[in-house]
């Protein structure tokens, strides 16, 4: 028995592994946790908020948004229900050409904002490109034998004969024979293309040193200043696991010549009064048992009194420890 070359036949697997992807977000988010409580733990927001240090085009968008918290919950539960929507569809080949947009636009977004972290095998940068392509196919295969569309093209239902559902559903693509092969090869090479380029900014992975800015906690100290007896400063964690805070066990001040004037242990930083600390974004800096913890993305100013006046006219480096062993300077 022979079979005919159905291309949407052949991705059958596909379609129903990246629907599953896409659904299963949905699924946990809702019914296996509720990880749309702006003050639950594992809060989406809060996720959404670790891409931002780093994120490739769209950081504007990101940093609205974990600015402005109610746009923030609408934004994370339409795109959990998009997902949801999206992720149903494509397993049950209904309207794939249309969902495999949705795939390919979702996995652009999760590229471009995530594409950077990951600890071991770039986890979000892979999960993004795949998805784009993964997207690219499922619009020229549509879905084959398996399938809702296919199901409506068999009953010759009114849907399948207006001129969209090709473009929408599945079937044969009203486009020119001689014009399809160049139009998969400029689009093929185009994800290609946007695959070396984010694997070379977001982890050198073409050419130069290999970097993974998820393996080591990074914090950019700015704007330190001493008023009214009182240290102001800005710290944003730019760098690091997503799931693991960095520590912070001591905070000094040292003067011109290195001694320490001002100083902050673990437990001193543990129980800091939460109105010495201003967020500005859901992600918080926070004390916590043993420390100061900064979660992935969290940028907040911290003014803390001094215990007593420092000369006005010496220069001053604050300095901060993270529990690792890591440090972070500014003079000012």
């Amino acid at each position: 028995m022979h079979y005919k070359n159905d291309s949407g036949l052949f991705a059958l697997a596909l379609r129903l592994v990246v629907g599953w992807t896409y659904f299963s977000a949905f699924w946990r988010r809702l019914f296996l946790a509720n990880k749309l409580d702006p003050d639950a733990a594992g809060y989406i927001g809060e996720k959404f908020n670790h891409f931002l240090p780093n994120a490739l085009g769209i950081k504007p968008i990101i940093e609205y948004l974990v600015t402005h918290p109610e746009a923030l919950w609408w934004s994370m539960a339409s795109f959990t229900i998009v997902e949801g929507i999206v992720g149903l569809f494509i397993m049950f080949g209904l309207f794939t050409r249309l969902m495999s947009f949705g795939v390919f636009s979702l996995a652009m977004g999760i590229l471009l904002g995530s594409g950077w972290i990951g600890t071991t095998c770039l986890d979000e940068w892979q999960i993004g490109v795949l998805g784009v392509a993964t997207g690219f196919v499922l619009f020229f295969t549509g879905s084959g034998k398996y399938s809702v569309d296919n199901l409506l093209l068999n009953r010759n239902h009114s849907i399948t004969k207006t001129s969209w559902f090709a473009w929408l559903g599945s079937g044969e693509l009203p486009i020119k024979a001689q014009l399809l092969p160049k139009i998969v090869l400029t689009g093929s090479l185009l994800i290609l293309g946007l695959t070396l380029y984010t694997n070379q900014v977001f982890h050198g992975g073409v050419y130069g040193t290999l970097h993974n800015k998820s393996v080591k906690p990074k914090l950019e100290l700015s704007n330190a200043t001493i008023t009214n007896n009182t240290l102001y400063f800005d710290v944003y964690r730019t760098e690091g696991v997503d799931v693991y805070g960095s520590f912070l066990i001591g905070l000094q001040v040292l003067d011109s010549n290195h001694r320490v004037v001002f100083e902050l242990k673990g437990n001193d930083l543990a129980n800091l009064p939460s109105e010495y600390i201003k967020n500005y974004y859901v992600a918080k800096v926070k004390p916590g048992a043993h420390s100061l913890i900064i979660p992935l993305g969290a940028k907040a100013t911290l003014q803390l009194p001094l215990k007593e006046s420092l000369p006005k006219n010496d220069h001053f480096t604050l300095k901060l420890t993270d529990i690792s062993g890591l440090e972070w300077q500014q003079p000012f």
